[in-house]
């Protein structure tokens, strides 16, 4: 077995005001349309941080600070590369909000997500943000079928 892999490296923020809600962005790409947190992708050299600031900022107009590892996603893609997603939550930013070609972003109480149309397996993915005893949502095939584990 080779000792090195294809990797594709994200981002995803969870973004919180302390009142009670949470910064979502309504996403409009097809590979996974619906209910989630800004993030995207980390260019070639750059820092794990500095790509969630970046595109925290790209997608919502506001600039973050001190967001905070909490976990991360990680899945194949049908090219065998490892996707895989840094998970960061900070509850400071600053800056006026506003949506991008990504899509809309807007605050919502956070009782109230699940009222929203999520994006897949979003719901289980909130859970690592926010659970303190789990920090990876590790999505494989087994026996030709989709499985997940979060642990």
């Amino acid at each position: 077995m080779a000792k090195t892999e294809k990797a594709v490296f994200t981002n995803m923020c969870m973004i919180s005001d302390g009142r009670g809600n949470i910064l979502v962005e309504e996403r409009v790409k097809e590979d996974w349309r619906g209910i989630a947190f800004p993030g995207g992708h980390v260019e070639p050299g750059e820092a794990f941080t500095d790509s969630v600031v970046r595109e925290v900022r790209e997608e919502t107009g506001l600039l973050i600070e001190s967001p905070r590892l909490c976990g991360v996603k990680q899945f194949y893609t049908d090219d065998g590369e490892r996707y895989v997603v840094f998970l960061y939550k900070t509850e400071c930013y600053s800056g006026e909000l506003y949506s991008s070609c990504e899509g809309r972003v807007f605050w919502i109480k956070r009782a109230e997500l699940e009222n929203y149309s999520l994006a897949a397996d979003f719901a289980d993915l909130v859970r690592v943000f926010e659970d303190a005893s789990l920090s990876e949502f590790f999505c494989y095939e087994e026996n030709g079928e989709y499985a997940k584990r979060l642990i």
